[in-house]
């Protein structure tokens, strides 16, 4: 019976992650109850049918899980800290900058290949939110900021398909050591490079032919520091994989030291210019 109740808590609150939406059901609130009924029901079966004396096996079966999970926490926290020190210090305005092009279709190209590459090094849910804002600097027209759009969420999940830390799904198998950076790039580059292609082709024989006009224009020199930090957080991403491979320590140490290191750095940068520290 309480087997069955455990299933059936996973799959409901399944369902309601799936139909977050719909529901009305904020996901995290749905995945935080599903796990805290789940080990109480996994709890309370073991105590039932073996005895007090066999709850420190599933408390050590519990902290198990926890060490895991916290790995993968940790790392995803330090990495989206490095990427809001770039974007407060406005560092992304450098990839607007970058794009000189007019033409729609090969602005397309751009827009694409950078957010394939850049969700390689960043998240894909990140890359596809500061590819949009980029994009939005550039396409008025509603259907062809929608070509775009889709273009960017292609490119983001392609991109991070074939990197450790590029998508949530990667870094897990990273961190639990089912697969290695090198095997994911040798192995998973070339697929999510001709998922990218292909929809890129369509769209770009079937938009309509035409230029477009930057609607606004702003400098990356506008918070001191601006590329120096930009640069400093992607390679501070690219550290991670190096540091993995030299000390065998896990990837959330390698974060850590590299979101110390930027920290001090940047501290350091605007307690120099006299400017305050970004929070």
């Amino acid at each position: 019976m309480i087997r069955f109740l455990i299933v059936l808590v996973f799959i409901v609150g399944y369902l309601a992650i799936m139909f977050e939406h719909k529901i009305g059901i904020n996901k995290t609130a749905t995945a935080l109850l599903m796990a805290a009924a789940s080990w109480s029901l996994v709890t309370f079966h073991k105590c039932v049918q073996c005895g007090d004396q066999y709850i420190s096996i599933v408390l050590k079966l519990f902290n198990e899980h926890l060490h895991d999970i916290s790995q993968i926490v940790f790392f995803i926290m330090g990495a989206m800290t490095i990427v809001a020190l770039i974007e407060a210090h406005d560092g992304f305005k450098i990839i607007t900058d970058f794009i000189q092009t007019r033409n729609q279709r090969t602005l397309l190209w751009v827009i694409s290949l950078l957010t394939f590459f850049l969700s390689s090094v960043l998240d894909n849910l990140t890359t596809a939110i500061v590819m949009m804002a980029v994009v939005r600097r550039f396409i008025n027209d509603q259907s062809n900021l929608l070509v775009f759009a889709a273009m960017v969420i292609i490119a983001a999940n392609a991109g991070g398909a074939w990197s450790p830390i590029g998508d949530v799904t990667t870094t897990m198998l990273w961190i639990g050591g089912q697969l290695t950076a090198g095997t994911m790039m040798k192995y998973l580059f070339v697929p999510s490079l001709v998922s990218l292609l292909v929809p890129l082709v369509y769209f770009y024989f079937f938009m309509k032919k035409g230029s477009v006009s930057v609607l606004v224009r702003e400098t990356a020199s506008e918070i001191p520091g601006a590329k120096g930090v930009f640069f400093l957080g992607i390679g501070s991403l690219v550290f991670v994989s190096i540091f993995r491979a030299v000390t065998n320590l896990p990837p959330f140490m390698g974060i850590l030291l590299a979101l110390g290191i930027m920290w001090i750095l940047t501290d350091l940068m605007h307690r120099q210019r006299g400017h305050l520290r970004i929070p």
